[in-house]
């Protein structure tokens, strides 16, 4: 009995040994493999399933991969969601065009909820729409960004045009970020390829133009402005990109007042005139004048009054296409 209790003894230390070996080993790697780090562990744990990361001028903003409404509070980035076949469940209004949509993407907005204007958009309004991101500008991020952001994820674009020189693609930039938000980027950059190709077209056209001097003129409510060759991209649109020439009092970098008597010596060929919906009068009173009436360009047909919307336009696919199509009317024999 001794013998055989002693082997029992020694057969049940062996087993006790195998299960505190297994237990050591339980959850260690393979030979040649290696454990993830805390880096690794915190990367997966961080990228959940069904969100992307968007970088903005915030930093970073975690969004769905399948965006279902998006409110949005500047007029270009409406003209980029169109552009990619997105349609905005909230936008902004702009008060200077009776609180409604900007008529040039009205017909692409029938249903879409106006929540305000830019610089103080309807909170309640856009809280109760229950949005899964907000696209905004900086400008409007310097006072409503947190609030906002307490909504829905807020993403942040858009920056002075004056910081990036000669570059006359940067408004693409944010059209390719809010693609990228739709996994679309290959649609966008589609886009712009095709609008780069128009603007190729009609800038042969203006170079085969004897006199292309270009004046471009905003009449304002109490004042009439020249804008410059550049500081928009509007003015890098016409200068730069279609190739018209400056007018001799078109400014390099920022738009100025410009007196109407100093508007005999413009040197322009051609006058683009963009006037503000409360400037009626002071348009009226502006042609009226004798000094407007002699200019060469007035008294031969070539001031084009444009829809007043061309500063929208000039951040977006659809809007620049608009303006070129407009040129190109005008050059018609």
């Amino acid at each position: 009995m001794n013998r055989k209790k002693s082997i029992q003894i020694l057969l049940l230390a062996v087993l006790l040994l195998i299960l505190a070996a297994c237990s050591n080993g339980a959850g260690q790697p393979a030979s040649g493999e290696q454990s993830p780090s805390a880096s690794q562990t915190k990367d997966q744990a961080a990228a959940e399933p069904g969100t992307r990361t968007i970088t903005h001028l915030k930093g970073e903003a975690v969004i769905p991969s399948k965006i279902e409404k998006v409110v949005v509070l500047a007029a270009e980035y409406i003209d980029h969601l169109l552009t990619i076949g997105e349609k905005p469940s909230g936008v902004n209004t702009e008060v200077r065009y009776g609180g409604e949509y900007l008529p040039y993407l009205a017909d692409k907005l029938q249903g879409v909820q106006t929540v305000g204007s830019a610089d103080n958009p309807n909170l309640e309004a856009i809280t109760l729409l229950d949005p899964d991101v907000i696209l905004i500008e900086s400008r409007t991020a310097e006072n409503k960004y947190e609030q906002l952001n307490k909504i829905a994820p807020t993403i942040v674009l858009g920056n002075e045009w004056l910081d990036y020189g000669d570059d006359t693609s940067f408004w693409t930039k944010d059209l390719l970020t809010i693609a990228e938000m739709y996994d679309k980027t290959d649609l966008a950059k589609e886009k712009i390829a095709e609008l780069e190709q128009k603007t190729v077209q009609a800038s042969e056209k203006i170079k085969a133009l004897d006199n292309k001097k270009l004046a471009y003129l905003r009449v304002r409510e109490k004042a009439l402005q020249v804008y410059a060759q550049k500081g928009h991209p509007t003015n890098a649109l016409l200068y730069q990109d279609l190739g018209f020439e400056p007018a001799a009092l078109t400014p390099e970098e920022q738009r100025a007042d410009l007196s109407l008597e100093k508007t005999p010596e413009l040197g322009a060929d051609i006058i683009v005139l963009e006037t503000d919906p409360n400037a009626r009068d002071f348009l009226g009173n502006m042609q009226k004048s004798a000094l407007w009436k002699n200019i060469p360009a007035v008294q031969e047909g070539r001031v084009h009054e444009t829809d007043s919307f061309w500063l929208f336009k000039g951040w977006g696919v659809i809007g620049r296409g608009e303006i070129i199509d407009e040129i190109n009317a005008w050059m018609e024999p």
